[in-house]
């Protein structure tokens, strides 16, 4: 079992920068992926950004060089860097993982999720 918490959100401006954190807990050794979603009121759960245990990164287009996502194995945490933060991306932003993930875009891939973080962004 891996227990994940997210922090780091808050509302800022259009054009800011926040980077939230997903830290982990319990079953750390487990090899497994960790993605980014995010869901705004009335909207389906869309992903985001995801780490692959060996540091594989894959983003989609909507935030590809705007975001980025690294982790600190040491720290067992995994961190999302936003710049150039618009309307479009206020949501709440949650972290989950899996072991057996090969669509990372596929909310069902994953089996471990966090509660979320707040993104407020104000144009």
């Amino acid at each position: 079992q891996v227990h994940l918490v997210e922090s780091g959100g808050g509302a800022v401006q259009a054009g800011g920068s926040l980077r939230l954190s997903c830290e982990a807990s319990g079953a750390t050794y487990l090899r497994v992926t960790v993605g980014w979603f995010r869901q705004a009121p009335g909207k389906e759960r869309e992903w985001v950004a995801s780490i692959d245990f060996d540091g594989r990164t894959t983003y989609a287009e909507t935030v590809k060089g705007r975001f980025t996502i690294s982790k600190d194995k040491s720290k067992n945490t995994v961190y999302l860097q936003m710049n150039g933060l618009t309307p479009g991306d206020a949501a709440m932003y949650i972290c989950a993982a899996g072991r057996y993930v090969a669509d990372r875009l596929r909310v069902s891939e994953y089996e471990y999720w966090g509660r979320g973080t707040q993104v407020t962004v104000s144009s």
